[in-house]
């Protein structure tokens, strides 16, 4: 299965990339043959400005695009800007296609100063990759800059949402394999249309006695 991480952290080193990585690895130790693709978006942010004046990704954005649309599943990680998802978070997922998140599993999580902005989860990230058909888990983990020394519950909450996107993203694995296992050709019905009716067959059957000749021989 292939994991890819979305992080829009801007510092070096950044909480929201920490947080990325500790969901990724909750995840690994919970499926085998996980592939783990980091995205980093502060090293993106001149290609996606370029892409909405030019309408072309660069080289990096394009690649980062690929991975995104062939995951299995995501975790994506924001600061908190203004009470909302950072810009350049926003500016990366303008531009990508808008059906490749289509019934993707999707971790969200984001990283804040106060616990106070812990509802962004739910009324941004969440109607954000609902409106764009993903398959958002039903845990999100926000980390508030206390959460990282303390034991309120981040621990807890890494582990049921990396529980959950495993879930997902092995079931949604296996119904794939399942499906191309089970492809048919189908033939089109304008072929069948030349094909003509298929051929009758002709059947026989034995001359019913009728009890009342029976009656009459005797």
């Amino acid at each position: 299965m292939k994991l890819v991480v979305v992080s829009a952290g801007l510092s070096v080193p950044s909480s929201t990339r920490l947080l990325g990585d500790r969901l990724a690895a909750a995840v690994e130790r919970r499926a085998e043959d996980v592939d783990v693709q980091v995205v980093e978006l502060r090293d993106l942010a001149v290609e996606i400005a370029h892409h909405f004046t030019n309408g072309f990704p660069g080289r990096a954005l394009a690649a980062a695009l690929d991975a995104v649309t062939g995951a299995d599943g995501l975790i994506v990680v924001t600061p908190v800007f203004s009470a909302s998802y950072s810009g350049l978070f926003k500016s990366f997922f303008d531009v990508v296609d808008k059906d490749a998140l289509t019934g993707k599993p999707v971790l969200i999580a984001a990283t804040g100063g106060t616990a106070r902005h812990s509802l962004v989860l739910e009324h941004a990230l969440r109607p954000l990759f609902a409106y764009l058909r993903a398959v958002v888990v039903p845990t999100g983990v926000y980390a508030a800059s206390e959460d990282w020394g303390g034991t309120d519950g981040l621990a807890d909450r890494v582990e049921r949402a990396a529980t959950e996107l495993t879930t997902l993203m092995q079931g949604l694995t296996s119904t794939s394999r399942t499906q191309q296992k089970t492809d048919f050709e189908v033939t089109p019905f304008a072929e069948l249309l030349q094909q003509g009716p298929p051929a009758r067959t002709r059947t026989t059957t034995a001359p019913r006695h009728n009890a009342h000749d029976t009656v009459r021989a005797q």
